[in-house]
């Protein structure tokens, strides 16, 4: 049986001894034993700075306020990833482009080429390597620190989930598959779970308002998460540590502007329900949008329609609070189809359907203003679009 001595044990003012409260365990002499639990038991509204064990992840993760919540202790790689040429040659969060459409604007050939860059220098892209089936058609993309996943699309594979492991390079290995067959649907994660949400269904030519997640560590069939407020495709996701942001798309099969929605939509990611609304995104032509974030602000990138009626705005919210987006700036040119990728400062637009496809460009999260150059496309002059986008220096880890 254990002994606890204590001989001299006081508060702060010598007013009177410490209170526990809880359940508080403590093991031998050179350890302690943290509370713990799975994602979905989090508690909310700690002292910052607490800790537990997360069972679903294997990790501690410790509180870091309301406003983002629970984030995972990790140890940082003793060489940051880079090492290779153009962008990639500088060491830092990589970016991915990870399949799509290839060639010039309105082409429908689909590649299985996956592209990765350096979020922290500046260059061009270069190949990882490639999909197990070429599609694209929008395709869910998300991430945690290790693992990039992408899930849905066309070409005529819409059920596949496959991933990569990012510090590596080489092609995707099958991860499982989406509960329907999804053209356009919208990604975000934490560091745990994975969103696929919405889309359009073939062969039925109808939207879907489902959700799905997965466990990103865990190769496995997606399960039922809930569902939007509407149906939706060819919308974008971006997350916090905490909430997940679902965001535009249009409503019906045709690229017609009366079916454009500008709802923004959010959900808890470590909870199972449905979507809240949010706010507006200030743009008309909201199908083909990408969104990225940090832990606290989410940039929202382009966007159109057929081709015809394509936008250069960059929006931005705040994903802790509720309310419209703001305009934080423009793009180099009206662009459509691409992806928005993060680091915990920098967020980065690859490629795109309109004006010079291949070109990468970039802002600064923490201020506001225009994009500005940063490379080109792994694909050559065409680049690329519709294709899964994420990071490993998101704001949902």
């Amino acid at each position: 049986m254990s002994e606890v001595r204590v001989n001299n044990l006081s508060n702060e003012n010598s007013s009177g001894g410490p209170t526990f409260s809880g359940i508080t365990t403590f093991s031998g002499t050179h350890f302690f034993v943290p509370p713990s639990g799975d994602t979905a038991s989090r508690p909310q509204s700690c002292p910052s700075g607490s800790l537990r064990f997360n069972t679903d992840s294997a990790k501690l993760e410790y509180y870091r306020g309301d406003t983002i919540g629970w984030s995972d202790i990790e140890a940082e790689l003793v060489e940051p990833l880079g090492g290779g040429t153009g962008s990639n040659a500088g060491l830092g969060h990589r970016g991915f482009a990870f399949g799509g459409h290839e060639g010039p604007n309105g082409s429908n050939t689909y590649t299985a080429e996956i592209d990765f860059f350096t979020i922290s220098t500046l260059g061009d892209a270069t190949k990882f390597g490639d999909l197990n089936n070429a599609r694209g058609n929008g395709i869910a993309g998300f991430a945690s620190r290790t693992r990039g996943i992408g899930a849905g699309g066309y070409a005529p594979h819409q059920n596949i989930i496959e991933f990569i492991t990012m510090s590596s390079t080489g092609d995707a290995t099958d991860f499982g598959d989406l509960t329907s067959n999804r053209e356009g649907p919208m990604g975000c994660s934490d560091s745990t779970r994975g969103i696929v949400a919405a889309g359009w269904s073939r062969p039925n030519s109808a939207n879907i308002r489902e959700i799905d997640y997965v466990t990103i560590a865990s190769a496995a069939d997606s399960l039922d998460f809930g569902d939007l407020i509407s149906p939706t495709n060819y919308g974008c996701g971006t997350s916090s540590t905490t909430r997940g942001l679902l965001l535009g798309g249009y409503t019906n099969p045709n690229p017609q502007t009366s079916y454009y929605t500008n709802r923004i939509e959010y959900i808890t990611i470590a909870t199972l329900g449905n979507g809240t609304d949010f706010g507006d995104v200030n743009a008309t032509n909201t199908n083909l949008m990408s969104a990225a974030s940090n832990a606290t602000r989410s940039l929202i990138w382009g966007g159109g329609g057929d081709g015809s009626n394509m936008i250069n705005i960059i929006d931005f919210v705040t994903i802790a609070t509720t309310g419209n987006a703001t305009d934080f700036g423009d793009m180099l040119a009206a662009t459509q189809g691409g992806g928005a990728m993060s680091s915990p400062t920098r967020c980065v637009y690859y490629s795109g359907n309109g004006g010079a496809s291949n070109v990468i460009e970039f802002v600064e999260i923490a201020t506001t203003g225009n994009a500005v150059d940063f490379g080109d496309a792994a694909t050559g002059s065409h680049g690329k679009y519709t294709f899964a986008n994420f990071s490993n220096g998101h704001g949902g880890l």
